[in-house]
């Protein structure tokens, strides 16, 4: 089970934070370790910024160690020495610490009992198991902090906050949405995106939708979502040669794939949701249905109309048709990629042929 420290996002907001002897920075998001460790860094030795540059006399307190490279006597005599410039306190961080945690149970936990007065400890680890006596031992003397791939949720308000005060831009709420559609919920990833949406954009207006659809992604991304959109309209010519294009322009088709599967994921979850309800004798129109599956409130009307293009026939087979495009283009079948490719894409475009009704039916 995993600690239950401070929230990054809540730790990063507070405007007056204490330092504390000893932090364990967890999770799986390594950009949001990052700014947290800056910020922890700034509240010990003071100076530096948010893009990690320590420009100030106390990078000469600061020791960085690879866990693997770590001896406990050696992080422990850094945590007991004042620098030799600088002055102020020592701050010693432990990075890829899982290994050297787990070597050094028994000694961190004497540790952090009594810890020093001349320093601070930064262990920078995946996992911190809340169960462990080190976990608990932390959790009272020092700070814990959950740097976790966030809920998207909170992500969109991360945004919105980096973009103004980081950036000096501000992006609406609906190009926040296309933006995490196209990036996902890598932070790293979003800060590099705002930076250049900073850099074409300015501070001068908002960056908006169109914004972000021509400049995040690149003109690959876009194509490959033109090509969707043109096959759920039925297009199936112009639908290949977009799936041309991309190709021929070195895109290799389980790319291609994972830029759309997205959005037909979506699609099949709607149409699972409509039959679950009708089994259940209720009712749920297919706008409700596509909100509850994850489409952005700016491209229901869309994608509405493309499910109902689509129909519930193909739209129950989508999970299937992924599935099979996935396999197929990792081995699975003897046909070139791109063919591969295009019979989703045919698909998606072409409606099977409706059976003729048998003799005798009334139909």
């Amino acid at each position: 089970m995993a600690a239950k420290g401070n929230q990054a996002f809540d730790f990063l907001a507070k405007k007056r934070r204490d330092v504390a002897p000893v932090y364990a920075l967890y999770g799986d998001e390594s950009f949001l370790k990052r700014l947290v460790f800056e910020a922890v860094r700034g509240d010990v030795l003071g100076g530096g910024d948010a893009d990690g540059d320590d420009t100030d006399d106390g990078e000469w307190s600061l020791h960085r160690v690879v866990g693997k490279d770590a001896e406990l006597r050696d992080v422990l005599d850094e945590l007991s020495t004042p620098a030799l410039f600088g002055g102020g306190t020592r701050l010693v961080v432990v990075d890829d610490a899982d290994k050297f945690v787990s070597d050094n149970r028994a000694g961190l936990e004497a540790y952090v009992a009594a810890p020093s007065r001349a320093g601070v400890l930064v262990l920078i680890v995946d996992s911190w198991p809340s169960n462990t006596r080190l976990a608990k031992a932390v959790a009272s003397a020092g700070v814990a902090v959950d740097c976790s791939a966030p809920a998207v949720g909170r992500v969109g308000r991360w945004v919105t906050a980096r973009a103004t005060d980081v950036h000096a831009i501000t992006i609406d709420a609906q190009a926040i949405d296309v933006l995490l559609e196209i990036v996902g919920a890598d932070l790293g990833r979003i800060d590099q995106e705002l930076a250049k949406l900073a850099a074409a954009v300015g501070s001068a207006s908002a960056v908006t939708v169109e914004h972000v659809q021509n400049l995040v992604g690149g003109w690959r991304a876009k194509t490959a979502w033109d090509m969707l959109d043109i096959a759920l309209a039925g297009n199936a010519e112009a639908a290949l040669e977009h799936v041309e294009r991309l190709v021929t322009s070195g895109e290799h088709p389980i790319g291609i794939l994972g830029q759309i599967a997205a959005t037909l994921r979506r699609f099949a979850e709607a149409t699972r949701r409509i039959e679950l309800a009708e089994a259940a004798g209720r009712r749920i129109n297919l706008r409700a249905a596509l909100e509850q599956s994850g489409v952005r409130s700016f491209a229901v009307g869309k994608a509405e109309a493309q499910l109902r293009r689509l129909g519930r026939a193909r739209g129950k087979q989508i999970y299937d048709w992924l599935l099979e495009t996935d396999l197929a283009l990792k081995g699975d079948s003897a046909l070139p990629p791109r063919v591969v490719l295009e019979t989703l894409v045919l698909r998606l475009a072409v409606p099977a042929p409706a059976r003729p009704a048998s003799a005798g039916t009334g139909s």
